[in-house]
This record gives structure tokens, sequence and C-alpha cells, in this order.
């Protein structure tokens, strides 16, 4: 499988709509609103709602929910045919005004930046997806939580699963699982399908814990693989699964037990850093230099639900490794993004 070969080819891998896609969204009645849309992730997801709308000549508008602080990237939704909705999603005034959908997808949250504000991580990740989703009372909402609620794990574990203990370490994991609370907690007041996405890690050449290790071996700089294990998916296929995450969504029942709709998205392999490490100085022709000893435990997640919902990622992780390389050594453009996946004690 050739490797992208430019920005405008990797966003049309990233948002090509598969036969699977176009039929969860076939009978969806109305439009569509991602909050949060101005993410990392919100353009892929817009576009491959948009393009999925249009090939099957369906008018549902896709209307993209977020502050669009630079009007370059509300230009880059606009010119794809997607509607731009412009909203600071901390204020009830802005959330009560949002458009009516018949499906939503929150995108929204803080992450960096949050390690001497928790003010700013319990408004981000707890009252605003809160406000959203009474906003959306009893239409189907599909959420991004992250695979950090669960404790760290050995490699051997094979990484958590949906039916595991979360343990959430650190203020930014905390306030994730005060998000799916406060999510949970909307769905059983309004009987709202929900799904809940634990998402790690997403790669589109660009940004993503693969292309922290290859710019780092291309620059010289030590690995350290302190934080020796992960795993990682194709942005593309990370879109896809969520997008049909919606056909599962279901309203949380008043008892705690059992939890709504959790879907662990990530790819099958759990990988070594210290390995991936070396494969990328190979590919691109440079010594690496490792730091540290791997710790017994690292954030690790099982998806094998989702793969048995919406089949194992088309882009496996290999391939995923050899564009990285291919990306970088071209000095193709990057986001300048870290993922910081090192971190061990939750502070960002």
């Amino acid at each position: 499988m050739k490797a992208p070969q430019s920005e405008a080819e990797l966003d049309l891998r990233a948002t090509e709509p598969g036969e699977s896609l176009l039929e969860c969204v076939r009978d969806l009645g109305g439009d569509v609103v991602v909050a949060g849309a101005g993410g990392k992730m919100g353009s892929h997801l817009c576009g491959m709602l948009k393009r999925a709308f249009e090939q099957l000549g369906k008018t549902n508008r896709v209307v993209a929910v977020s502050r669009f602080g630079d009007s370059a990237v509300a230009a880059s939704f606009a010119e794809r045919g997607i509607d731009v909705h412009p909203a600071d999603l901390t204020t009830p005034e802005a959330v009560a005004a949002l458009p009516d959908a018949s499906a939503v997808f929150f995108l929204a949250g803080k992450k960096f930046g949050t390690s001497d504000a928790p003010e700013q991580l319990t408004l981000f990740n707890e009252t605003m997806p809160a406000m959203v989703a009474d906003r959306y009372a009893g239409v189907p909402l599909v959420a991004y939580s992250t695979g950090c609620v669960y404790p760290f794990v050995s490699p051997a574990s094979g990484g958590s699963c949906e039916r595991d203990p979360v343990g959430p370490s650190g203020d930014y994991a905390v306030s994730c699982y005060g998000r799916e609370e406060a999510l949970i907690a909307s769905s059983q007041r309004h009987e709202t399908p929900l799904a809940l996405i634990r998402l790690n890690y997403s790669v589109d050449l660009r940004y993503g814990v693969l292309v922290d290790l290859a710019t780092r071996v291309l620059a010289g700089e030590p690995i350290d693989v302190t934080m020796g294990y992960f795993n990682c998916i194709w942005q593309g296929d990370a879109i896809d699964h969520t997008i049909r995450s919606l056909a599962h969504a279901s309203a949380a029942p008043a008892s705690a037990a059992p939890a709504p709709c959790l879907m662990n998205v990530t790819g099958p392999r759990i990988l070594s850093v210290r390995e991936v490490a070396h494969q990328l100085a190979h590919l691109l022709g440079k010594k690496v230099i490792i730091t540290g000893e791997e710790a017994e435990t690292a954030w690790l997640n099982d998806a094998r639900k989702s793969h048995q919902l919406f089949g194992e990622p088309t882009v496996n992780e290999e391939t995923l490794i050899e564009w990285v390389a291919d990306w970088v050594k071209n000095e193709r453009p990057l986001l300048g993004k870290l993922t910081h996946f090192e971190t061990r004690d939750g502070k960002y």
C-alpha cells in the first residue's frame, strides 16, 4: 500500500468512506453536528461524513462547531461544503444556540497546558460536555474519551478491555473519566443513545506517537523507553470506527451497570517503543539513541470488541510505521504538536 505523498492525498485517504460506513449513515434523517471540530480529528471526521452523504446522494448538512479562532481553519471546512458554526461551548448561551441535529459527535475537550489549571480541566472536560449533552437530549451522541481512564497494565495482559475497572492516573485522566460520567448522567436523564470512544493513539502522518518517535530519530535526539509500549491506529480507521459506533449507541440505564456503549478504538498490536525506534531508524537511515529502561506497565487498550464489530484496521501498524518514516524523511508538513505519550504522571 503506497504511502500518501501530499497533504491532499493524506486527507483523501483519511476521509474515504467504506461501504459499511455508508450503510451506517444511509438512514440518518437530518443534519449532523460535530462539536469540537477544530481539533486534530475533527476535520477528517467532518470530511468523511460529508463525502458519505455526497456519495449517497443525501442533502444532510455536516455542521462543524468550534471557536474557529483561525479564519483559515474555518475556510478549510467551508471549502468542502461543511457548514461552519463558530461557538464557545463553555457558555450556556452558545450551547443553547447550537443547531438541531439527528446525530452528534462530541470531540471537544482540553489536555495540554492544564497541569497547573485543574479548573480548566473541570470546565472543558466535565461541565462543557454535560451542557452539550443536555442540549441534545434524546439525540444519538458519540463522544471521545481516552484509554488513559484505565490504569497502567503490563504488555502481557493484552491491554485493558471495556469490562475492566477504570483507574485514571493524573488530573487529566480523572477529568476524562468525569466527562464520561457527565455524559452517562445526561444519557440516563434523557434516555439519550450514547457511545463512548476510548481512543489511543490516532496517527495521521502529521502528528501522533509514531511521528514523535520518527522526528526524534531523524534529529538524532534520544528516545526514552521508560513508557515502553503503546497502541496506535491510522486516523482514517479511527474515524471510520467512530462514526460506525453511532449504530451501537445505547441509552445508559438508571442503575450503574451495565455501562452504556463503551468502545476501545486502537490497533490490534502492542508495540514496543524500543523496537519501533530501531525500525524507524533503519527506514530513515539514522542511528537511534535509547535511554532509560522499560517500566513494567503502560497505557494499553484491547480493542477486540471494536474489531469484531467493524473489522480490524485497514492500515496495519507495520504499514503505518513505513508511511510515517516516508512522510518525515521527505520533510512533508507536520502539525508540530507533540503527543507527550511518554508522560506517566498524567500531568500535561
